[in-house]
């Protein structure tokens, strides 16, 4: 039973990953606004494929909450069902007054309802974890208690993102939406620990533990810091266009507190993987936390010097979400080991 649910909660890891992919294309394409309502698209369960789809058309049936583009100037939504007739008829229709945001890319929608679309279906195997996990309520609590916290943070996001395209990408809102997703990855991770069945030899040293916690907590001020530098750039965008030598030519204070930071990040994670090799204690998703690192200097380097290549900003959030947790799931496991350490003392 186990194991199986802990097959299931990767599943839902593995999701939620790809879902942080997805948002941070929709980013990197400008795409956000691709689906100007929610939890529908125009209006629509699936979107149209073309601007025309979106004029008035007469003599056509009109589902309630459908919208149309009236004179590339506004959008307009079916306040009932009705049969449209020969000439436009104002009172059928209202005005789309959530947000100011009027245009239709084909691309932008179909990037921002795909990207929807994998949202949904993560939220499938959190469902089914939300219910499993009562048949462990007995054995431990904590495991019931937080497959449905993650199943309330599931729905929270997805309100979370109907506020964001409503408020036309307010970029707190943004910021928010990442760290719920961030927080999402932790209780599923936990989940995915507290249901293994063997655990490798490991051991516990203090100092260890609390420089991961350091970096840790690093690694998600970073996050945050970095998507505020994503913000910036998407407005440089909007005033400047796609000169990108342009984008960071006059950075704000955010972007040189995240460049600086990460020195500081490397210096902590390679003293946690020379102290981890030094002492032999066990901690071998430390080398692959190293190697995002490594990775998250290179794309930011990238970025900066080489004019943001193809994909390096999507890879660059993503890597750095890979990082964290990894570090948590470190945490996890050395926590392990600390409690296995006061009940033996005990």
């Amino acid at each position: 039973m186990k194991q199986k649910f802990r097959s299931l909660a990767k599943i839902a890891l593995v999701l939620i990953y790809i879902v942080i992919i997805a948002g941070a294309v929709v980013r990197m394409t400008g795409s956000g606004m691709g689906c100007p309502d929610w939890p529908k698209c125009f209006g629509y369960y699936i979107p149209p494929v073309q601007e025309k789809q979106l004029l008035f058309k007469p003599n056509h049936h009109y589902n309630k909450g459908v919208m149309i583009l009236v004179d590339s100037e506004k959008f307009m939504v079916a306040n009932q069902d009705f049969l449209s007739t020969q000439r436009f008829d104002a009172k059928d229709w209202t005005i789309y007054s959530t947000h100011d945001y009027v245009a239709y890319n084909p691309v932008h929608t179909w990037i921002e309802y795909i990207n929807r679309l994998i949202g949904a279906l993560s939220g499938i195997p959190v469902l089914i974890l939300g219910i499993w996990s009562f048949w462990f309520f007995k054995e431990n609590k904590w495991i019931t208690s937080v497959a449905i916290l993650t199943l309330l943070g599931m729905g929270f996001q997805a309100w979370l993102g109907k506020t964001v395209v409503d408020s036309n990408l307010a970029p707190y809102k943004i910021t928010v939406h990442m760290v719920m997703a961030l927080l999402i990855v932790v209780f599923i991770l936990y989940l995915i620990f507290k249901t293994k069945t063997h655990f490798k030899t490991q051991h516990y040293n203090d100092y260890f533990y609390k420089i991961l916690r350091v970096a840790l907590v690093l690694s998600l001020v970073q996050i945050i810091l970095g998507t505020q530098v994503r913000q910036f750039v998407d407005e440089q965008t909007k005033i400047i266009g796609y000169e990108k030598s342009l984008w960071l030519a006059q950075p704000e204070l955010n972007f040189y507190i995240h460049r600086s930071m990460s020195i500081l990040v490397l210096l902590m994670n390679t003293y946690l993987w020379y102290t981890n090799l030094k002492l032999s204690l066990g901690y071998k998703k430390i080398n692959l936390a190293m190697g995002c690192i490594l990775l998250e200097i290179l794309t930011g380097i990238l970025m900066y010097y080489f004019d943001f290549p193809l994909l390096s900003q999507p890879f660059h959030l993503v890597v750095a979400s890979v990082l964290f947790g990894i570090q948590v799931y470190i945490f996890l496991e050395i926590l392990h080991q600390k409690r296995k350490i006061n009940i033996e003392r005990a």
